[in-house]
Formats: structure tokens, sequence, C-alpha cells
């Protein structure tokens, strides 16, 4: 459990310099197979969107809701735009820079590998052990702070560090169990179940922040659970019914910490070969992969549309003005427009806001994490579980979590810069 456990760590949280560039491990392995391997990349990513777009077609699942109708469409459609780029046959205006090459010379192909080869590094944070024993050494913590049962530890770090699908997976299975009440799913589902450390490079990187990555990511983590104690305890949220669930076992701290590192340990024990568990993650990482590229050449697209030719967002970010002005940001204007457009996908407020300030970068990496809630993938996903919440409730919740987030996250940039923790 320590040594496979402690690789994971090392991968993920240890910046080495390689090439006059310091960066964590796999982000490294994945900027060289991009820049030395491109055409053997570019064709990875493009069959990984070919399987991505045609999955729900074959599978049956776009015939669930119309959500999932659309979502497909904008797959299909993602492809459709990629292939028309790579053969140089798109339109003049899709062609400029901050278009398509954007689209897919910085974030598709970089978030090819990325996401697959992170699933191996949280192989080794999440395969071995080390998820259950912080699940139960938290457990004291999280009905004070989160209004949650202990156990909602657990799917709060593997939301985190792993994957939302597989959080919300979690959640909804545990809530149909009668372990959870409908206000503690809700509150997992809104609050934790957030995008995984591996999208979190893909931010950083698209905005320029991968020099200062573990100030970014552990005040990113910090920042997205104190927004969550704070939505827990305001509608919606509180207006969800609360009855049910399973009370937390209690136990004295010098009982907890021998049972936490029993509880990593029997995971360990239990654990499959090494190889079948890189295995399993990496393929899960190729999927999710597979999903999410064509959706952000489709739905990116459009939204760079929206923002450049109408006034959706300009709309939208109006509301959250104020919070960006009393945040000290440098164009409250823009970085509010910008920050709105993550309810549509969560890699766009990076891409419309990547030559902002370093202050208001900051602030919209973190935003595009601790929002948590987009119409891209949350969103549907939230709605294909049995978690009792609807589109109007969700859309309230993401303006309380953008809210506040740019209030404390443009709080912890600027102790940020005073220190010389960014610059």
């Amino acid at each position: 459990m320590l040594a496979f456990s402690s690789i994971g760590i090392f991968m993920f949280f240890v910046p080495i310099e390689l090439g006059g560039r310091s960066t964590i491990l796999f982000d490294h392995a994945a900027s060289y197979l991009v820049r030395e391997w491109k055409t053997p990349v570019a064709v990875a990513a493009v069959l990984m969107m070919f399987y991505g777009a045609l999955s729900p077609i074959f599978n049956g699942s776009w015939k669930k809701d119309l959500t999932n109708r659309i979502l497909t469409l904008f797959k299909l459609a993602g492809v459709a735009i990629t292939l028309l780029y790579l053969a140089g046959a798109a339109p003049a205006f899709l062609m400029e820079k901050d278009m398509l090459p954007f689209l897919y010379e910085k974030l598709s192909l970089p978030l090819s590998m990325i996401i697959p080869i992170g699933a191996l590094a949280l192989a080794f944070l999440i395969g071995f052990g080390l998820l259950e024993m912080v699940g139960v050494l938290m457990q004291p913590v999280m009905r004070r702070f989160w209004k949650t049962p202990g156990s909602s530890a657990i799917d709060a770090v593997a939301s985190f560090v792993g994957s939302y699908s597989v959080g919300l997976l979690l959640t909804d299975q545990v809530y149909r169990a009668g372990k959870y009440t409908a206000r503690e799913a809700a509150v997992i589902a809104t609050g934790f179940s957030t995008v995984s450390a591996a999208f979190m490079v893909v931010v950083a990187k698209t905005l320029n922040l991968m020099e200062f990555w573990n100030f970014y990511f552990w005040s990113c983590f910090i920042i997205t659970f104190a927004i969550t104690a704070i939505s827990a305890r305001i509608p919606p949220i509180t207006r969800i019914n609360n009855d049910g669930g399973v009370p937390d076992r209690t136990m004295s701290w010098s009982q907890r910490l021998p049972f936490a590192l029993e509880s990593g340990m029997q995971v360990a024990r239990k654990a499959d070969k090494p190889l079948h568990i890189l295995w399993s993650h990496f393929w899960a990482g190729v999927r999710m992969a597979a999903a999410i590229l064509p959706s952000i050449m489709a739905i990116g697209l459009t939204g760079l549309l929206l923002a450049k030719y109408t006034p959706v967002f300009d709309a939208l970010g109006m509301l959250l003005v104020p919070f960006t002005w009393l945040g000290g940001l440098e164009n409250p204007l823009v970085a509010a427009k910008g920050m709105a457009s993550g309810l549509a996908e969560m890699f766009l407020p990076a891409i419309l806001l990547k030559e902002a300030d370093i202050l208001t970068r900051y602030v919209t990496a973190v935003i595009s994490v601790s929002s948590v809630i987009f119409f891209s993938a949350l969103i549907p996903c939230v709605l294909a579980t049995s978690i009792p919440l609807n589109i109007k409730q969700m859309l309230l919740v993401w303006f309380q979590r953008t809210a506040i987030g740019i209030l404390l996250a443009a709080a912890v940039g600027h102790l940020g810069l005073y220190m010389g923790w960014i610059s």
C-alpha cells in the first residue's frame, strides 16, 4: 500500500525539471508524445473521437432522453469538425488561430494523451488503499463541515483525484442502497463530483499555470470543498428531503488511525495484479478521453462562436460582474463573461481567458474546477442517476458555486501574489 501509493503521490505532486521546463512527471510524458510523436498521437485522437461519438449509437444510450440525443449529435459534429480541420476544408473563420487550431492543437491533442496517462498515475493513488485510508481519517470532519456521512469522504476524494463519472456512479449506488439521504446525495453530486486531477492539468497548461501546479492544485482542492460547505447550508440544497440514511460509526482518534491503516491494507491485500489495475485504469482513461474529445471540439467551438459573435455570455456574465469586481480582477466584465461560459463546458473559461493577467487566470482555473456543474457532461450524468436534482436546482447551485468561488479564489490569489507563490 505505502509503496504503490508513494509512486502515485510522486507522479502527481512532485514537479521535475526536464528540458528547462518544470512540471509533474506524467505531464512531461504527455507533452513529449504530442511533441515528438504528433502523427501517431493525432491518429489515436481521431480514433478515440470516433469511438466516443459512435459508442452511444451502438450501445443505445442516445435513446435514453433528449439530453443524450443532443450530446450524441454534438459528439458526431465534433468528429466531422475535426476531420474538416485536418483536411483544411473548414470555413476560413473557423480556421482562425483562436478557433479550431486552438481547440485541436492546444486542447484536444494534449488531452488525448494526458487523460489516459493520467489514469495510469491515478491507479497508484486510488488502487492500492490510499483512498480508503484517507476516507477513514476524514470521517470525523465530513458531517461537521459538509453535512454528509463519513463514508462520503471516499466519494469526495475519488471524484477529485479520479473522475466525476466514477464519483457519481458510486454516489448513485450508495443512495439507492439507502445509505445516503436525498440531501446528502445532492450535496455530494453537486459539491464533490468535480472534474479529475488529470483535467486540472489540462486547465493549468491552457492557462500557463503549471509552474505553480502544487499551489494551484491544493488551493483549488480547499476552495472547492469550502464552497461545498457553504452551498450545503443554503437553498436549494437545504430544501431537499433529508430523511433516512445511515449514522456514522464513532471511534476515538487512538482507534481511528490503526483502523484507517488497516482499511487501506485490506484493499491492498485484495487488489488485483498491478498490471491488471494499471490496464483497467488506462482503458477507463481512454474511454473518458473518447467521450470528452468530440464534445470539446463541438461544444467548445459553439462556445467560442457564441462568445465571439453573440451577447449570450455577456448577458450571463453580467450576473457575475459584481463578484469579479469585488474580487479585484483586472477586467471584471471580461472575466465575468469568460467564467459564465463554464456553464456550457468547463474548459471554455480557460480558452476564453488564456491571455488574461495572472490573477484572472488563477481564478479562472479554480472556477473551471470548483463550479462543478456544466452542460457538456455533469448535468446529463446527474439526470441519468436516481439523485433527486432537476436542471433548475443545478443552475441555481452553479451560480452560487461560481459566485462564491470567484470571491474565495480571488482572495487566495491575492495572497498568493503577495507571498510570491504565484507571479
